[in-house]
This record gives C-alpha cells, structure tokens and sequence, in this order.
C-alpha cells in the first residue's frame, strides 16, 4: 500500500518493500523531505543528515512539523531505525495525503458530469450555515493575525530557545529553583490547613447556633400546647353570637325565598293580564270592523222597498245576533285597568224600534 501510494501522489523514484529489510536512513530522510515539501512547499525543514546530530534534529523537525501543521503524531524512534517499522510511520503522512488527492480528483470528475441548470441552491436553509461560515472566518482572520505576530517573532524566539537548550546546567541555580518551588508548595500547604482549621471553627458555630434555635423552637412548642389549652374570656359570648347569626341567616334565607317566589307570581298575573287586555282590544277591533263593513253595504243597497226590508230584516236578525255575541262578550270580559267599575253594553247601530 505504500509504494502503490508514493507511486500515486508522484514520487520520482520506484519504491519497494525490500528497501526497508535493512536501515536505510538515506531513503527515509529523503520520503520524509518529499512528503514535507508536498505538504507545505514553502517549508524550510534542513535536509543534512550526515551526522548523528544532523539526523537528530532532522527527524524532530519532521516531527513537529507534521504534529503542528497535520496533526499527524509520529514515533521519532520507529523513524530513526529506518526499517520496516518507519514504514507505518510514514504510512500515516502518505495515506493523509492520498486520501486528499482522492477526495479532490472525485470532485473534478463529478463536477462536469452534472447540469450547472438543474443546480438550485435554497438560502433559506443555508442560513445558519452561512451565520456559522462567517463566524469561523472572523475567527480564522483574527487567529491568522495573532500567528503571523508569533511567526515574525519566530527568529528572536529560535535563538533565545537555541541558547537556551545548548547553556549547560548549572547545579546551584537548579537547586535555588527547586528551594523556591518547595517554599512555594510549603506555603500552599499552609494556607490550605488554615482554611481547614477554619473549616472547623464555623462548624462548631454552625453547630452552636443550631442548638440553641432547636432550644427556642421548644419553648414555642411549650406556649403554643398552652395557648391552646387555655379557653378564652368571651369564648361563651362568641358562641352565643354565632348562634343567633345562624338563626338570622335562616331567617332571611326564608323571606328572601318567599319574596323571589311573590315575585314571580306577580310578574305571571301582570304579564296575564296583559294577554287578556290585548286579547279584549283585538275583540272589540274586530267587531268595529265588520260594523263598518255592514253599514258600507246598506248605504250601498238602496233600490227597492221590498229588498230594502228584506235585507233590513236580514240584516237586523244578523245585526242582533252580532248584537248577543257581543254583549256575551264584553259582559265576560275583565275590567280594563283605567276604568275600574265601568262595563261597556251595546252597539255602534240602533235598532228598528223603540225596544230595540
């Protein structure tokens, strides 16, 4: 797999598994500068490996150039034996890389094959998306400024880390530090068996305190049990007086049920009496009508003597048999409110004689 690899992402040379039965630092060093270089050509990794020394520094260099730009850890021992070991080391870098030509190489080839027309892009579902894009590449620009800062401090911070890591070490300033450094944590321990100490003492208040309430909520108990033994002075007048206001509620309870239930009653007779009144009038309008009619037809028929005492006589046993059933009525009809006593008898026509 890794020669088929290193053969896919471009190395020059043909590479084969018996390369690596014997260290062979030569080959590793140069895979290593060729995978750097193609994952970042602008690196200055040095490519001296002549020395022990040399070597040293050159797979440390590989080394942390891949853990801080790839995030790849690898075993600097297992790369420094330069066998088959080193391979699976160098599996990791070449497989990262392989699998990101891969994903490129899927792309551009699936990219022609799709319809640019057909292509729909919803915004409205792609807002937080863009909230989330804007919000990383606020994020990536101000990240980007602070390491550009630390990266043109790079050169001082090399030397002074250089001359620091070749000054040998002194055995009195190490001593000096390892006394301040104990004196500190003695002062630590100190301070935390003082906060213990007054741990201790607010929980013995703590506890005082909760004594001495428990004590007051027992003498509340005491004179709360002898209150309540205790009978008041007027307890014996409050209990008469309770007794009376029970007597005047039931009282009025009686009369405000027999005002509601009179009440009623009278709204019943008023509203029939209003029946009977309305029904009188329709009555009495009634029959005023049809004597109009009747008097309207006998101004009309006037011709002959013989069909005038005819219709006379007809319409006088008609007029006096409207005549009864009036009478009969408004002799039982109720006395009108007004006119209290006061009963009406007749009709709007006289009759043909005196008697009449």
């Amino acid at each position: 797999d890794f020669t088929e690899m290193m053969r896919a992402l471009g190395y020059p040379r043909l590479i084969s598994m018996e390369n690596f039965h014997t260290p062979n630092f030569m080959l590793v060093s140069e895979v290593l500068l060729w995978l750097v270089k193609r994952y970042e050509p602008q690196s200055d990794i040095p490519g001296d490996v002549d020395t022990e020394q040399d070597r040293v520094f050159f797979i440390k260099a590989v080394a942390q150039f891949m853990a801080t730009k790839a995030h790849i850890k690898l075993n600097t021992k297992k790369l420094y034996q330069a066998d088959g070991h080193a391979v699976k080391e160098l599996l990791k870098v070449t497989s990262v890389l392989y699998g990101a030509m891969n994903t490129q190489g899927g792309e551009c080839a699936h990219l022609p094959e799709e319809d640019s027309t057909k292509f729909k892009f919803d915004l409205g579902s792609k807002i937080a998306d863009l909230k989330a894009a804007r919000q990383l590449a606020s994020e990536i620009t101000s990240k980007g400024a602070v390491l550009y800062d630390l990266l043109g401090k790079e050169v001082e911070l090399r030397e002074a880390r250089t001359e620091s890591l070749g000054r040998p070490l002194e055995i009195n300033e190490a001593e000096k530090m390892m006394k301040i450094a104990i004196n500190s944590v003695l002062e630590e321990v100190q301070k935390t068996k003082d906060m213990l100490n007054n741990v201790a003492l607010d929980e013995a208040n703590l506890e005082a305190k909760i004594e001495k309430r428990k004590l007051e909520l027992e003498r509340s108990q005491k004179r709360l049990q002898t209150l309540q033994s205790v009978r008041p002075a007027f307890m014996d007048e409050y209990e008469k007086i309770e007794e009376q206001l029970q007597k005047q509620y039931s009282t009025y309870l009686e009369k405000f049920r027999n005002l509601t239930y009179m009440e009623q009653l009278l709204d019943d007779h008023r509203r029939t009496e209003q029946e009977m009144f309305e029904e009188a009038a329709n009555m009495l309008r009634l029959i005023q009508n049809r004597l109009k009619e009747e008097e309207q037809h006998l101004l009309k028929s006037g011709g002959n003597e013989d069909s005038d005492i005819e219709i006379q006589e007809d319409e006088g046993s008609d007029s006096e048999g409207d005549l009864q059933i009036t009478r009969h009525h408004i002799s039982t009809e109720p006395l009108l409110p007004g006119r209290v006593g006061t009963r009406i008898v007749g009709s709007m026509q006289g009759g043909d004689t005196e008697e009449d």
